[in-house]
């Protein structure tokens, strides 16, 4: 499991939708960002199936998790994929 996930502020936040994060996490570590927004989609339509939806405030809160002690251009990076993600809930 990420360090990321163990904080304690996402305790609330359903097991399975912290699995299916986990899930996508790993998937991407690897890849470009060009590779990234096909496993996004992919990753939205399956949750979408599952009826694992994410509210806002479940999305900030792990955003925030995830952006403690990076770097500022890690920073950015998890900023450009939440404008991403926020792009494909829109539709």
């Amino acid at each position: 499991m990420q360090d990321w996930m163990k904080d304690p502020s996402l305790s609330g936040i359903d097991p399975a939708k912290l699995a299916m994060l986990q899930s996508f996490a790993s998937q991407g570590a690897n890849k470009s960002q060009n590779d990234i927004l096909p496993l996004l989609m992919t990753a939205a339509a399956s949750s979408k199936k599952k009826g694992l939806q994410f509210t806002q405030s479940e999305i900030d809160m792990i955003i925030n998790v995830m952006k403690a002690g990076k770097s500022p251009q890690d920073i950015a990076k998890i900023d450009k994929m939440a404008a991403l993600m926020k792009m494909m809930q829109q539709r």
